[in-house]
Parts: structure tokens; C-alpha cells; sequence
């Protein structure tokens, strides 16, 4: 089975065709398609191509699904016998991404 590894919003990410990922929140709208130049490695069964860092002409294509938020994360800071305490809360916001094509160019 063919699988990628690409870097999308600062994060790597291992895919094969018709997977669903989440990534950072990109500028597109559901139903469009996006292109992830950025792909460090691609294996299909035991043959491996990797490049220095990137490989040239290689690009995986997806489908937008949906833009959706992640669950919240509570950040509470407290100091004891000292009356303070403070919450942030914090809600990142994601795309979903059905992976499409990986494409070696």
C-alpha cells in the first residue's frame, strides 16, 4: 500500500489515498480541492523515495470535507495558600482533508 508523509501547518502527517485527516484551518471551502507540495517521503510496498528535505515535483492532493473546531483545551493555573488562579481556555480551529491522489511528478 502506497502511503506519503507530508508536512502540512508545522505538523508531519503519514497518508495513503482515501484517508481523512484534520490540518490546521486552510482557506478553502468544503467541496474544493487543496494540493500539499511539501512531501518529505513516499513508499509503495518496499521501494522508498525520500528527499533533502523535500522531494522535488511530489505533491498529494485532497478534498476539503469540513471546517470544524477541536475539542477545547483548559489551561489552569493556580498557586496554592496564595489566591491566585487563572483559566484560558482555548479552541483550535481545523480542516478536514480527504486524501484524494499522491502524486510522485
Amino acid at each position: 500500500m502506497a502511503y506519503a508523509i507530508l508536512k502540512a501547518g508545522g505538523k508531519q502527517y503519514k497518508v495513503a489515498e482515501g484517508d481523512i485527516i484534520d490540518v490546521e484551518k486552510l482557506d478553502a471551502e468544503a467541496g474544493q480541492e487543496t494540493t500539499f507540495s511539501e512531501v518529505l517521503m513516499h513508499a509503495d510496498g518496499d521501494k522508498f523515495t525520500h528527499g533533502s528535505p523535500l522531494l522535488s515535483g511530489a505533491s498529494v492532493v485532497g478534498e476539503v470535507v469540513e471546517q470544524r473546531k477541536a475539542k477545547k483545551v483548559i489551561a489552569f493555573k493556580y498557586r496554592r495558600r496564595k489566591g491566585y488562579h487563572r483559566t484560558v481556555g482555548h479552541r483550535q480551529k481545523l480542516t478536514r482533508v480527504r486524501i484524494k491522489t499522491i502524486a510522485l511528478g
